[in-house]
Formats: structure tokens, sequence, C-alpha cells
């Protein structure tokens, strides 16, 4: 025990401890990606299955074909009769569909503005009241007029038409069926789902007059075939919802075994059309799936019912195959058959997972600590640096505590004789620390008498700085969100040059001010130490809501961990430190990859500049009608965070340490 004991207080005041922390963060860097990229492995992935048990997935016989096909091609030829008509006349049309099918028709009207736009519509829904319904659940069956790709969904919405009058034949319905016809595929399911709830916040969006039970699934059709139809391969399936929520797996994995089981019909995600589920294959879907999750998009008519709790996907057709609108419409029966067995809500399957191939899947257990690694990397940077802060200016030969003059008795006495001792060196000699002796259980060992040192820490400079801006980023989130398309590039330009200036520009303004007193290393590493401690904190939070964004942004804001103040404008270090740092702003990162995507730059400059304005106008919509969060932590967490480490950068040029300010200050006495 004594021997821990010495060791104990000889490596508190060693100074090479404080080297070891940087090591760690990038450990935790490191082993954070490469827990990532073993997920797709077999070892620590798992094969999809159904946990609810009265879901009975492909358990029952479908009977939708025969004349029914022959109601289907009607109805997808008065669909496309009705493409140039206009909305009222469709609607009245879509109507008396639905009347003439012996089911109560109501409509709703919305208009949303956003972008310098106003879009204004009209949603058409009819509700089939189940036989043995108490109207207190209901299932929603969706068919957009235009699908995500603005592309008219004739077959769809003729499908829609005509389950809707194969359903009202069958008594043995124990939830009501409601039918949902928007014009689009985002605003129009976002508007009727938010009036359906009563949590509408806008004026512009009329209540909806005919009502159900709670909505316990919502089914979308996105089947864009013409009037002479179209043979698909595969079905896409859609679940990603509004600010990366996702729908229980329970519902995924029983379209999958309907479709897949019965049916023989092949299932994709993430747009890997071929997948042969090789490790690369696993892993490119589940990259692309949390990018997707990342960004926090609306991805089809379902992402706008998972924000309200109700699970539900969007069954898109691939490729060209052997499989029609019947394979199609038995998936629909069978799946809405099995919905209709549950006797509560989706729940005991998961809500937080990764998918990366239609049957094999990650939870939420297996792939968190990889993001939680990355925010505990600035976690153990931003303790180091608040130790670093709390220590008082280094003296000569610290590393060796014999060396020098040094006393046994009290610390008191242990200054008295390190005054004389000072006074005996010669001018220009620094004095060497003074040492004192502990006592502990016998135990005996010499510590610098610096080490007691009490040093007060200045945070009223830290907190200010890092209110003030975390407040300042309240302003590019506010005018991307409410700038007009037109004007989108020249505000991301501005936006782009003035978040490269602002950094120098801060640094100026505090060494300009009486504040430039107070700008010590120790305050530096203070102001880092606190904004690296918030960043690290709504990381970890996010990982439990948003666990792509977290890991997305974490990767991002990693250069931040090893960012420190240089005093050498030659350094090589400053280099690699600005370079990191202009890599890593925020809107160079939205430039930079909008250039890359699909080799976006190689089809000129404009052609970014355009996909930059289509990801703003998206977020700006997003913001308005879905309530997507992902710009405020990108502006409100990663921008301040970032802002602060170009600070601290800059400053560190021009901050003098402790012990150069205090001969500066002898000298001029």
């Amino acid at each position: 025990m004594s021997a821990f004991t010495r060791a104990l207080l000889a490596a508190r005041r060693n100074p090479n401890i404080l080297r070891i922390p940087p090591y760690l963060s990038a450990l935790c860097i490191i082993v954070g990606v490469v827990w990532l990229l073993l997920l797709p492995l077999n070892e620590y992935s798992r094969q999809t299955y159904v946990s609810e048990n009265a879901l009975l997935p492909g358990q029952v016989h479908t009977y939708f074909g025969g004349s029914e096909h022959n109601i289907f091609r009607a109805h997808r030829h008065e669909v496309f009769g009705l493409r140039e008509s206009s909305m009222e006349e469709r609607n009245q049309r879509l109507e008396e569909i639905f009347k003439d099918a012996g089911l109560k028709v109501a409509r709703q009207k919305y208009e949303y503005t956003a972008a310098g736009k106003t879009i204004s519509g009209e949603n058409v829904y009819a509700i089939l009241q189940g036989p043995r319904a108490d109207a207190t659940e209901a299932v929603v069956m969706i068919g957009a007029w235009k699908n995500m790709d603005d592309v008219i969904n004739y077959s769809g919405v003729a499908l829609v038409l005509t389950l809707a009058r194969y359903f009202k034949r069958w008594s043995l319905w124990s939830k009501d069926i409601i039918f949902l016809i928007p014009p689009d595929s985002t605003l129009g399911p976002t508007a009727w789902v938010s009036a359906y709830h009563s949590t509408n916040p806008f004026p512009n969006i009329s209540p909806l007059p005919l009502k159900s039970g709670a909505l316990q699934a919502a089914i979308a059709i996105d089947y864009p075939a013409g009037p002479w139809g179209h043979r698909f391969d595969k079905l896409h399936v859609l679940y990603d919802g509004a600010n990366g929520a996702l729908p229980n797996l329970d519902l995924f994995n029983t379209a999958v075994s309907i479709a897949s089981g019965q049916m023989g019909l092949g299932c994709t995600l993430q747009r890997m059309w071929k997948h042969n589920d090789s490790y690369q294959d696993r892993l490119v879907t589940m990259l692309r799936g949390m990018v997707q999750q990342g960004l926090g998009h609306v991805s089809g008519p379902h992402s706008s019912f998972i924000p309200y709790h109700v699970d539900a996907i969007t069954l898109q057709t691939v490729g060209d195959g052997w499989h029609d609108e019947m394979t199609l419409g038995r998936v629909m029966e069978s799946l809405f058959r099995s919905l209709n067995n549950l006797l509560e809500h989706l729940h005991q399957s998961f809500f937080f997972y990764l998918l990366m191939q239609a049957n094999r899947f990650v939870s939420i257990g297996t792939y968190l600590p990889s993001a939680m690694l990355l925010a505990v990397n600035f976690s153990i940077t931003a303790i180091v640096l608040w130790v670093q802060s709390g220590r008082p200016a280094k003296r000569n030969d610290l590393t060796s505590p014999l060396k020098g003059k040094k006393t046994i008795a009290s610390s008191s006495s242990s200054k008295e004789k390190g005054k004389e001792a000072g006074n005996e060196n010669d001018e220009g000699e620094e004095k060497e620390d003074e040492m004192t002796l502990i006592v502990k259980s016998g135990d005996l060992a010499l510590v610098p008498t610096s080490t007691f040192k009490i040093v007060e820490r200045n945070m009223f400079l830290p907190i200010a700085l890092l209110s003030i801006l975390h407040f300042l980023g309240l302003m590019p989130l506010y005018i991307l969100n409410h700038t007009p398309e037109s004007s989108l590039p020249t505000t991301t330009a501005v936006l782009l040059i003035s978040t490269l200036a602002l950094p120098p520009l801060t640094t100026s303004l505090l060494l300009s001010t009486p504040l430039h007193a107070q700008l010590t290393p120790r305050t530096l590493s203070l102001i880092q130490s606190l904004s690296l401690l918030l960043l690290s904190t709504s990381l970890s939070t996010l990982a439990t809501l948003n666990f792509s964004l977290s890991l997305l942004l974490g990767l991002l804001s990693a250069p931040l961990s090893f960012i420190r103040p240089i005093s050498s404008r030659s350094s090589p270090k400053l280099l690699l430190s600005v370079t990191l740092l202009v890599l890593t702003a925020p809107p160079v990162v939205l430039v930079v990859v909008c250039a890359l995507v699909d080799g976006t730059w190689q089809r000129g400059w404009s052609k970014v500049v355009g996909k930059v304005v289509e990801i703003l106008v998206r977020a700006s919509w997003g913001w308005h009608v879905s309530g997507l969060w992902t710009q405020v932590v990108v502006w409100l967490v990663w921008w301040p965070a970032w802002w602060i480490g170009g600070v601290v950068l800059g400053c560190g040029l021009f901050v003098k340490d402790e012990r150069e300010m205090d001969k500066v200050v002898g000298k001029r006495k």
C-alpha cells in the first residue's frame, strides 16, 4: 500500500499525465468508427423476426383478383383521364367514386407557406366503418396523387379506389379503415394527420369533418404505372420518418414477410436495387439509412404519421419483372388483415434500429456505443482542459522532485526558505519550485508546494462568450428558414464567407476591448472546456433520439478535440489546425457534400449551387411543415462549437502565458 500511495502522489505532479488524454480521445474516435464498421457482420447483427404474435403475417388466404382486376383497370383509366383536370374537378370525381362504394367521404383544405412560396391543396378521404368495430381504432391506406418524384401515382390511386370497394364487401373488419388521397406526398398527409389529432398550429388548415378512432398504422402505395400498366420486380420499402423517427420494426417485418414469403415478391430498401447480402452491400445500405435518418427529411407519405406515434411505411414498386397490380393488391389485403388482428398498439418490437437488409437489423443496444464513444472523446478533452485551467503557472524542473531548494517543514516555512533561496540566485534565473513534505500513514513524499496553490477560475468571460455565440446561432437558423428560394444562392454565399471570417473577427474584437487582459491561456482552456462539455452533453443526449445525426456531427466535430492555442505562426500545427477548421465549417461541409453527391461537381458549379438550394428548400419546408429540428442542432450546437474552436486558435497567436505577462509587468515597473 505504501508503494501505491507514493506512486499516486508522484503521479499527481507528473506533467506527463496530461499528455495521455489526447490519445484517449483519439482512441475513442477510432474505436467508435471501427465499432460501426463491425455492425454488418453476422456476429453483431440479427435476423429480423415478428414479435407481436397477433399479427400472424401471411397466415390468411387472399381473394383479391378476378373481376377486381377489371375494376382496377377501369379506375386506372379514369384516374389517367383526370390528370389535366383541376383539383376541384378531380376531388369531386374521387368523392363520387368513394360514395358509390358506400363509404362516408369528406374533404380538407390546407395551405402552407415556406421558402417564399405558398402551396395550397385539398385532401379527399373516406372511412369504412368496420362491421365488428366500435370506432375506437383505425388503420389508414394512403394513395397520394403525386409521389415524392412529383410523378402522378396513377396505379397507386386506382388501387386504393379498388381496395376501398373490395374491402367494403367483407364483414371481418374489427377496425375502421380510412382511405386517404392527398394531392402530394408531404404537405397533404401532414395537414391531414395533424388535423386528425387536433394538433395543427396553422390557421390555414381546415379541421376534419369526419374522424374515427385512434390510428394504429398507415400504409402508403407508390405505384405510378400509367394506363397500360407496368410489371415490376420488387417492392422498395420506405420507413424513415421526419426527424429520424422510425416505425415499429414489427410493421416492417410483417410487410416483408407477406411480400417475400407469401407472394414471392422481393423487398429492398435504401435504393439498393441489387443486394447480394455481402458485407459491402450491408454496409452501404446501413450508411444510406443513417444519412437519411440524420437529415431527418420526409421520405414518403408515411413520414408524416410517425411523429404522432402511428407506425407507417410506404410500398414502392421498382424494377421490371412479372409482378403486377394484383400481386400488390394481395399484399395490401394480407397486410391489412394482419393489422386487423391487433389487440393493442404495436409495442413489442424495436423502435430504434438500423436495417442493412430487408431481413437483417441491428438494435440500439448494439450500435449506440459508437456514437457515445464519439461524445465521450469531447468529455475527456473538456475534463483535461478544466484541470489545466485550475493549475498554477508552470515552473522550471517540475519533473525532478528532489532538484533545487526544498524544505521538510511546513508549507509556510517552505515558502520562506524558497524566497531566501530565490534571492541567492542570479537576477536572470527563475526561482525553482519549493517542495513540501507530506506525511500520511507513515509514508513520506515530497510534493511541489505549487500543487497546493488555489487558482481562482474567472467564469464570467467564458460563460458570457459561450452564451452569446450560441444565441447568435439563431440568426442563420432564422434567415435560412425564411429566405425565398430565389435568394438562397446569395444568402448561402454570404453565410459561407461570414462563417469563415467570424473567428478572426471575434478574436480581433476581444483583443481590442478591455477584456483582453483576461484572455490568458487559463481562460482559453476554460472557454474550450465548457464548449466541448456542452457539445458532448448535446451529442450524447441526441444519440438516444437520432443516433445517425449524433454520429455524423460527432465525426465532423472531432477535430475540435485537438485544437489548442498555438503561439508560433510558423508552426505546422497551426496550418493543420486552420485547414481542419475550414474543412469542417458547417457551410463548407454542406457545399462539399452537395458537390460530391452523384458527381455533381463534374457537371458544373451551377449544378452544385442548385443542389445546395434544393437541400435548403427541403429543410425550410421541413421546418415549417414537419417541425424538422436538424438545422436546430446544426446552428445551435455544431456551429457555435466550431466558432469557439476558431476563436481559441486565433487568440493563441496573441495571448501570452502568465509568466511572460509577469515579466513584462516587472520590466515596466
